[in-house]
């Protein structure tokens, strides 16, 4: 299936029914009168969080999606039958957008999770709604309400505990291949992920979701390389693990981990803010003078200790994985924003 992580959408919900305008002439009944019935409500659309989503490619093919208007009211006071609603479904960490791209309409980010984001129309009222004292046979009835239409954007952000950063070739698929059952793609070139993979990593009895991304260049921020688009999946996450390469020597690692940081501060999001572990990796193929230099340097310029860590060969790796489940038992559980709900209409009845 093809990761798409973003995708823009039209909804619109269904008109009111128009009310009715009958009376009752019945035989051998002594009161007749108005019997207009109400109209039907308009269908609504809503948008429901569900699992075993992981994309949002069902979204690229179809764009519009509208609710059907409530039935007419008839006579003998029968009231139209509402609309059916029309249900987007929708994957856990899915962000609704305005047309502008910057007020957040819901925020799905657990299972079960249903918004309204365009009520369906009130029905108009029927000429049995005016009968009073005063007038005992009126000829008025109201037709429906309208109902709403808007231009969204669905924009997905995954749900992971710790997330993978680096530059492309840090080793970030490697490592996510050796900690977790997950398959990413691993060759001996830049940008080989080109979507984010999750893994599902188990350490000294506990489970936590793990997140590789596309690996950042210096201005991924202004769109080089795969951009730096792909960082709102790391969002959510808790802690970050840096992964530097120590093979290309002390400066090249201290000018990659400056890189990476500096386009975590240009995206913002509360990124360079987050909660992160640094870890020289590849070191199985360093000797140990070079690793403690390197170590030494990266300490300096991060202000915290440095892993030395090897992917492939599994060199304290499980040493890294409960460093990043400590954070992740500190931090707590992800809280997912308060889903919006749309004022109500004035008027409505």
């Amino acid at each position: 299936m093809k990761f798409l992580d973003e995708a823009k959408v039209y909804v619109r919900s269904g008109d009111g029914g128009n009310g009715c305008v009958a009376f009752r002439r019945e035989k051998n009944v002594a009161f007749g009168g108005p019997n207009g019935g109400d109209g039907g409500r308009g269908g609504a659309v809503i948008i429901e969080c569900v699992g075993g989503l992981n994309t949002l490619i069902d979204y690229r093919y179809q764009q519009h999606f509208k609710a059907k208007r409530g039935q007419d009211g008839r006579g003998s006071d029968r009231s139209g039958a509402a609309g059916p609603d029309v249900v987007l479904k929708l994957p856990v960490g899915t962000q609704v957008l305005a047309e502008d791209k910057a007020t957040i309409v819901a925020d799905l980010t657990a299972e079960g999770q249903r918004v309204v984001i365009a009520r369906g129309g009130d029905g108009g009222r029927g000429n049995a709604q005016f009968k009073s004292s005063t007038n005992q046979a009126p000829r008025r009835a109201d037709p429906g309400w309208p109902g709403e239409e808007a231009w969204l954007w669905l924009h997905l952000k995954l749900i992971a505990d710790a997330g993978l950063v680096g530059l492309p070739n840090a080793g970030k698929s490697t490592f996510l291949a050796a900690v977790t059952r997950a398959t990413p793609k691993i060759a001996d070139y830049p940008f080989t992920t080109l979507h984010p993979v999750l893994g599902v990593v188990a350490t000294d009895g506990n489970e936590f979701v793990l997140a590789d991304i596309p690996g950042l260049i210096e201005g991924a921020h202004e769109g080089k390389g795969l951009g730096d688009r792909f960082l709102g999946h790391v969002e959510r996450c808790r802690v970050l693990l840096h992964l530097i390469d120590g093979t290309a020597g002390l400066a090249a690692a201290i000018d990659a981990y400056s890189t990476v940081r500096g386009e975590l501060a240009a995206y913002g999001g509360g990124l360079a803010d987050k909660p992160e572990v640094v870890a020289l990796n590849k070191v199985d193929a360093l000797r140990d003078d070079d690793i403690a230099e390197i170590r030494a340097g990266l300490a300096k310029v991060s202000g915290q200790n440095v892993l030395a860590i090897s992917g492939v060969a599994g060199r304290n790796v499980p040493d890294a994985l409960r460093v990043l489940r400590n954070f992740i038992a500190e931090v707590g559980s992800v809280d997912g924003e308060k889903s919006w709900q749309p004022p109500a209409r004035e008027g409505v009845r």
